[in-house]
């Protein structure tokens, strides 16, 4: 079986409308509104774009905003990368959109480059690029 050993994740934040906002200038999407997984979790959930029927056979991997009572956002030890053509154009797009930058766009030899960024929750995100 081939597919990606991580399979989901989830963005913690504290003022959904801003972290939505964030995300949808930066990376150029449109998030979609997800109902809590039980009537008895109290959460708000956005995902982001993916495609379910190749998810486990190409890269990336699915994953979420979340706003989930008793669960902080901020920087942690997990860090997650997003997929760009180039990531200095995301980059540019954090400080215009509230976030700032952590680690200018540098490269990775032959893996590419990467953008290291705080979006406006205070969780520490990466962009990766092959080209450029």
């Amino acid at each position: 079986m081939k597919n990606n050993t991580v399979v989901w994740f989830e963005i913690y934040v504290q003022d959904m409308e801003r972290a939505k906002a964030f995300y949808e200038s930066v990376l150029a999407i449109k998030l979609e509104k997800m109902p809590a997984p039980t009537t008895e979790m109290n959460m708000e959930m956005w995902r982001f774009p993916s495609d379910k029927d190749t998810a486990q056979t190409t890269y990336g991997a699915c994953g979420m905003l979340i706003k989930m009572e008793g669960v902080p956002s901020g920087c942690g030890g997990t860090l997650v990368y997003f997929a760009c053509e180039d990531c200095a154009v995301e980059a540019a797009r954090v400080a215009e959109n509230g976030g700032s930058i952590f680690k200018e766009k540098m490269s990775i030899g032959e893996h590419g480059f990467i953008v290291l960024a705080k979006d406006t929750e205070g969780n520490m995100i990466g962009f990766h690029s092959m080209d450029f």
